[in-house]
């Protein structure tokens, strides 16, 4: 049976349309997925959208809907995002589900159960936007004296009846669980904020709200009996988690996949997901995670995307401008993974003709294009490694390496960094092309070009499984073309290191008499749009 990897990123809020943080996440998710699935893995990877929340109430009313339609409309345009944007999720979903709101009740009766919710007043600083509650010393000072969130949002004084979570019984175990699980959190600069947080002292959480009724009732059983109460958003957002793995039901999917071995948010919930969410988990006596991973902002040219800066990005355009693999690849290449990065029209071109157009596409047009014209198209087959030429054995030993380097830092989630190993053996091929010149061996040796060629084969056949989670389009066409037809999986030896000596995929191609047609460009040159030329 095939080892289980449940990934999920965070539920997206559906007030507004996606912008380009959006895209960056399930891209980033979707690359890690399909890495895992190239393992051999069982992969669950799921997504969603998170519609509950006073922020959700007030947007509907602002536009004279209902909240339930401003949801409804509002996640059609996430869902788009992430098929069009070739996310390849198992799993969306929709707080507004009702087998959601049947298991965020049955985690609530089961923290209610363990002696963890009680019923009192709460008065303290609340954030709409963040849909959290702050300490007085947490708060910044605005303009003109505003008291503003940790986050720079609005924060509003608040005054009611609510349920109470014991949050403060579980400050030990959650310092026990960073420090003797040190990669709970990552990176480690988020994991020694939480740690500080705890450190500080954890008060009881408030998790119901009686002024707006848009969200998940409190189960009408027990103590907690009251209709005017609605989760707190966030213990109805996290449950998301295992709702798409049919909990209450503890069999089938949810015992297969959980726990997640990867939750991937952004920054700034990392608190949500690295202290409330064990906690409640803990509480009802369910399993936590395995890993969180908080990954950091995208800026426009070096500032955060605001509406009232004008300067808000619509993800689908630029995948529409630039191509949806180009923008894949860039998003993963420019950012290091886990901190803050920009980007702009000018730095995708400058990045993908660099790397994806002159380096990778050109490396794969001139060799494909060179054996359909001067070898009728046949895949000219590569020597075992006893008899292969030491340059050649030299050559695909350094591909090898930097691939297999590629699967470790893929694996520690250093995704930036995998590239960087990537382009590493793309660099090497180019040298070998050079070096070896097989137009010049056409002339003078044509069974040495032969050899040459085959070798080139291979060598683009293993630099295009590796792209395929970053840019799966455009690597599953150079794949065809070479005619491999094999599983996508990569190729390990015993030690899980990467072995580009495994040519059963080449062996296969020329026993169909696979022919290699001149390829159109995979990753045509890009010019900057005029609109963006400064």
């Amino acid at each position: 049976m095939a080892e289980k990897y449940y990934i999920t990123t965070a539920i997206s809020y559906p007030n507004g349309r996606p912008h380009i943080g959006h895209a960056y996440e399930a891209i980033a998710a979707d690359v890690i997925a399909r890495h895992q699935r190239m393992q051999g893995k069982d992969v669950r990877f799921q997504t969603g959208t998170d519609e509950h929340g006073l922020k959700m109430a007030q947007k509907a009313r602002e536009l004279g809907v209902t909240p339930k339609a401003l949801a409804d409309e509002m996640t059609q345009y996430f869902i788009e995002m992430c098929d069009g944007l070739n996310v390849s999720y198992d799993v969306f979903q929709r707080t507004t589900e009702p087998r959601h709101h049947l298991a965020s009740q049955e985690l609530w009766r089961r923290m209610e159960a363990n002696g963890d919710l009680y019923l009192d007043r709460y008065e303290g600083w609340y954030s709409v936007r963040d849909e959290a509650y702050y300490d007085e010393s947490e708060l910044i000072e605005g303009e003109g004296g505003e008291k503003l969130s940790p986050q720079g949002t609005p924060v509003e004084w608040t005054v009611e009846e609510s349920w109470f979570f014991r949050l403060s019984k579980y400050a030990e175990p959650l310092l026990k669980l960073y420090s003797e699980q040190p990669d709970f959190i990552r990176p480690e600069s988020r994991r020694n904020e939480i740690m500080r947080f705890v450190e500080g002292g954890l008060r009881d959480l408030s998790v119901s709200r009686t002024s707006f009724d848009w969200g998940v009732k409190v189960p009408g059983s027990g103590a907690s009996k009251d209709s005017r109460h609605v989760m707190y958003v966030w213990v109805d957002a996290l449950t998301n988690y295992i709702t798409g793995l049919d909990f209450p039901d503890e069999q089938g999917d949810f015992a297969k996949y959980w726990p997640a071995d990867l939750h991937l948010i952004g920054k700034d919930i990392t608190r949500f997901h690295t202290i409330y969410w064990p906690a409640f988990l803990w509480s009802a006596g369910i399993a936590i995670p395995e890993h969180v991973f908080s990954h950091g902002f995208l800026l426009n040219r070096g500032q955060k995307e605001s509406k009232s800066l004008g300067n808000v990005t619509d993800p689908m355009e630029l995948a529409e401008r630039f191509g949806v693999d180009v923008l894949r690849y860039f998003l993963m290449r420019e950012v290091a993974f886990g901190q803050d990065g920009s980007y702009s029209p000018e730095t995708i071109v400058m990045r993908a003709n660099a790397e994806l157009s002159n380096s990778f596409g050109n490396l794969a047009q001139r060799i494909l294009s060179f054996i359909a014209k001067n070898l009728d198209g046949e895949l000219p087959l590569v020597d075992t490694e006893a008899t292969m030429a030491l340059v050649d054995r030299e050559f695909l030993g350094a591909v090898e390496l930097n691939l297999s380097q590629f699967l470790i830092e893929m694996d520690l989630l250093n995704i930036d960094r995998a590239l960087q190993e990537w382009m590493q053996a793309v660099f090497a091929a180019n040298a070998y092309v050079d070096a070896q010149a097989p137009w010049t061996l056409k002339k003078t040796d044509p069974e040495r070009m032969r050899e040459v060629l085959s070798v080139l084969c291979c060598a683009i056949h293993d630099l295009s499984l590796a792209l395929l989670p970053f840019a799966p389009s455009a690597a599953e066409k150079v794949l065809d073309l070479l005619g491999s037809k094999a599983d996508r999986t990569y190729r390990l030896n015993l030690n899980g290191c990467w072995h580009i000596w495994d040519l059963s995929w080449m062996a296969a191609a020329h026993s169909r008499q696979h022919r290699i047609i001149s390829p159109t460009p995979a990753f045509p040159r890009l010019e900057l749009p005029a609109e963006d030329l400064a």
